[in-house]
């Protein structure tokens, strides 16, 4: 673990960064697509963009996206996959994860997460500061978990989707692709692919 490129100069990636160095890291380069225009994010230098990261892929020992869009994020960590990127997960020292779950590439699990036995994170993922995830919980390719967000266990949570800060999951309870459940959401039901829940319990938001 020597040298890390970080894909994404945003505060997502600051606090990527700042992580990989706890975890031993040596040397952190940020290439993003705002490059040259972009040459810093706050203690680091950002030394190019997305096509010139795949032309040296072969001098970092690892490679992480940091780009907090989930969409976006998975179409740069597949661009990167087809370049056969050595993609890295992320996993901070004051974490909890169980021997037993495993952690999908690209992932990254905050400080005071917890991940409990048989879960299954998939690739791409954000789980965040404080949050939990219960056990046999199944998480797939770019999903974000928020600060503070507790799944029960058994809990299916389908690519893409985005859980708000402080949301509650119930046990057995699986939400679709592309959802979204807003910040404070009790999630007691199962939510529909494509859908917006928000509120206690969790109902559809209606959008006019």
């Amino acid at each position: 673990m020597s040298r890390l490129a970080v894909l994404g100069a945003s505060g997502h990636g600051k606090v990527i960064a700042d992580i990989a160095g706890q975890t031993g890291w040596k040397v952190i380069d940020f290439f993003d697509d705002a490059w040259p225009s972009l040459r810093r994010n706050s203690h680091w230098e950002v030394v190019g963009n997305t096509s010139q990261l795949i032309s040296v892929l072969d001098q970092y020992d690892g490679v992480f996206v940091a780009i907090g869009n989930n969409s976006i994020r998975l179409i740069k960590l597949i661009e990167l996959e087809q370049a056969n990127a050595q993609i890295v997960s992320i996993v901070h020292p004051a974490a909890i994860v169980s021997v037993y779950s495993h952690i999908g590439k690209g992932s990254v699990i905050m400080p005071g997460a917890i991940i409990n036995v048989d879960v299954s994170v998939g690739d791409g993922c954000i789980i965040n500061t404080g949050a939990t995830v219960d056990h046999d919980c199944m998480l797939g390719r770019g999903v974000h978990l928020s600060p503070g967000v507790h799944l029960s266990g058994n809990v299916t949570v389908s690519d893409n989707t985005w859980i708000g800060v402080g949301a509650c999951v119930r046990q057995l309870t699986s939400i679709g692709t592309n959802a979204i459940v807003g910040a404070g959401a009790v999630v007691v039901r199962d939510v529909d692919s494509d859908k917006t829940v928000v509120g206690n319990p969790a109902r559809i938001l209606n959008r006019k």
